[in-house]
């Protein structure tokens, strides 16, 4: 549809120069200059061109530029070609060619080789994505689940755009935070192990972390015995050392276990330990040059009050790193290892401050690819019983979640007596449970609060994952049936496709590579999944009222099913960017 689109642009602009001449005005008109819209009744037509932005070139009311453009598209054969126009208002509409449009959308969806879906607007770009950032006290929970879906399929999307993507990790494993969990751990461990207690690694560590906050309720001291820890762990003590290694091992490789559940994969890891003595060291050359400056009480801090913003404190009056000190070190090792023309951030809104000043430290300290830095910002996700607390430890684990879907899922399996049919019913769910909460944290625009709710995400019916499963399964149960039905004897002859039902869903496949292309440039999967939800809404329509495999003609029945193989590949392909599995039976 994208090509037709733009051919119909280029004919409408060349309409336009036409008028112009006609009018004595000396402008060519170029196809990037007229606008393409979607009336808002098809019966206006498939396309629609406004032409209030022309007036005060032409010395015209746009409705008359209008029929003077329509005019001339009428004379002109090669617009002929394209279907047909006629003005409405400001407003040249246009209906396209339904033959040529279905011919060339089935021939390329059908063709495994072709480029389907897949734009190139970011062919020979680098890419940097960070996200999911997990801190080593605790496990992954549902805001890094809303991170993670975030991150990975901006990056899937990005990269089915042409880019040439790295997805990157940072691992929080040092400062106070961390030095917590391995206090109370110390303290009240008595050597037990996640294998001594059968709990999951990381979930094992954030117990610990929950530990400590009930403690130091109870002994005053606790939190300065936690900072004594970190000046114990940044001046290299061996047993502190031999501490937090052990406890880190334990989080990372519970963490990395959950990441291959959901399907989220990273091409580098990076640790917060290995960077922010880079970072420090960075600062003190600032220091040194007078971008920084030492105040009384022996920090080292930046003066942003210029650039609207505040006093930032890069190191401590002791000498000790915060955040920002290692995300200067972080951001500056990536560069060096990989460097990149674009670096996004997926981290939670409450950072938007942080990553002010992080771009501006940076460009201060004279590191021209600062200006190619992003933060893709995104809200918070709870549940309808309230916030979470990570201290309190009533945050909602990962696995907790994904497993309590999976329950809830196989149990509607069994309901419906589906275990044979399905095959493998704990598989099954866990993909549904999966879908589910992939799709349900990706509907939201990134910029808004959400709230999960577990029962509403797996419906099967709706806007929802379970809804865009189904419909695949329906699609691929069709296409197993295909032989001894009539679509097995016809020819496939595009120009068959006549009904309105049909005519949606061809408009809708064709857009494919224009809903990836918008993805991508907005870093907004809503967009994606909002097209998922379209597909499926005109495929359902399509399959009630176009008979498919036994319509009464051969051939329309053979038509009707090569558009269904188009709608497959679309699905299939378009959910996987949405990080949500595709099910052949359901």
């Amino acid at each position: 549809m994208q090509e037709m689109k733009d051919a119909w642009r280029a004919r409408v602009a060349a309409a336009l120069s036409l008028v112009a001449a006609e009018a004595g005005v000396e402008e060519i008109f170029t196809a990037d200059r007229v606008i393409v819209e979607t009336p808002p009744q098809p019966e206006l037509g498939d396309l629609g061109f406004p032409m209030f932005g022309f007036a005060k070139i032409l010395r015209k009311g746009p409705p008359l530029i209008a029929k003077s453009v329509a005019a001339k598209l009428a004379g002109d054969p090669l617009a002929l070609e394209l279907g047909t126009i006629a003005a409405e208002g400001p407003y040249v509409n246009a209906k396209v060619a339904r033959a040529s449009v279905a011919a060339r959308t089935i021939s390329l969806a059908l063709d495994p080789s072709s480029p389907f879906g897949r734009p190139g607007s970011l062919a020979g770009k680098r890419i940097m994505v960070e996200f999911s950032s997990p801190n080593t006290n605790k496990p992954l929970h549902l805001g890094h689940l809303r991170n993670d879906a975030l991150g990975e399929s901006v990056s899937r999307i990005l990269a089915a755009c042409g880019a040439e993507v790295r997805k990157v990790c940072i691992i929080n494993d040092r400062g106070v935070h961390i030095c917590k969990s391995m206090l109370a751990y110390r303290k009240f461990g008595e050597g037990r192990t996640p294998e001594s207690e059968g709990i999951k690694s990381d979930r094992f560590v954030g117990d610990w972390y929950v530990r400590f906050h009930q403690w130091s309720k109870e002994d005053p001291t606790a939190e300065e015995q936690a900072q004594d820890l970190l000046r114990k762990w940044e001046s290299g003590d061996p047993e502190t050392m031999a501490l937090w290694k052990k406890m880190n091992g334990w989080a990372e490789a519970g963490m990395k276990a959950t990441y291959e559940r959901t399907g989220v994969s990273f091409d580098t890891y990076y640790h917060e330990s290995e960077t922010y003595l880079l970072g420090r060291a960075e600062v003190l050359k600032g220091l040194e040059k007078g971008v920084f400056r030492r105040e009384e009480d022996g920090s080292v801090q930046i003066d942003l009050t210029a650039e609207g913003l505040d006093k930032k404190v890069l190191l401590r009056k002791d000498g000790t790193a915060l955040y920002m000190t290692q995300d200067i070190g972080t951001a500056i090792h990536r560069f060096r290892d990989w460097p990149f023309e674009r670096l996004i951030f997926v981290v939670g809104s409450e950072q938007q401050y942080h990553f002010k000043v992080l771009f501006l430290v940076l460009a201060r300290l004279g590191f021209g690819w600062a200006e190619n830095l992003f933060h893709l910002s995104y809200g918070m996700v709870n549940l309808p019983e309230g916030k979470m607390k990570s201290r309190e430890g009533t945050v909602v684990d990962a696995d907790d979640l994904i497993n309590s879907l999976k329950a809830l899922a196989l149990e509607e399996i069994r309901e419906k007596e589906r275990e044979d049919a399905v095959g493998d019913p704990d598989a099954i769910a866990e993909k549904i449970a999966l879908g589910a909460l992939h799709y349900y944290l990706l509907q939201v625009a990134a910029t808004k609060d959400m709230l999960f709710d577990p029962k509403e995400s797996l419906s099967f019916t709706g806007d929802t994952g379970p809804y865009l499963q189904y419909m695949g399964a329906r699609i691929s149960s069709m296409l197993r049936k295909e032989t001894g039905s009539a679509a097995s004897r016809g020819t496939v002859r595009p120009e068959l496709l006549s009904t309105d039902a049909e005519w949606e869903l061809l408009k809708v496949v064709s857009a494919y590579g224009e809903a990836v292309a918008q993805a991508a440039e907005r870093l907004d999967p809503s967009t994606l999944t909002a097209y998922l939800y379209g597909v499926s809404k005109a495929f359902s329509r399509f399959y009630h009222d176009c008979p498919v495999l036994n319509a009464s003609d051969p051939d329309l029945a053979a038509t009707r099913l090569a558009l269904s193989r188009a709608t497959e590949r679309v699905l299939r392909d378009a959910l996987g960017l949405a990080c949500i599995p595709f099910l052949d039976t359901m």
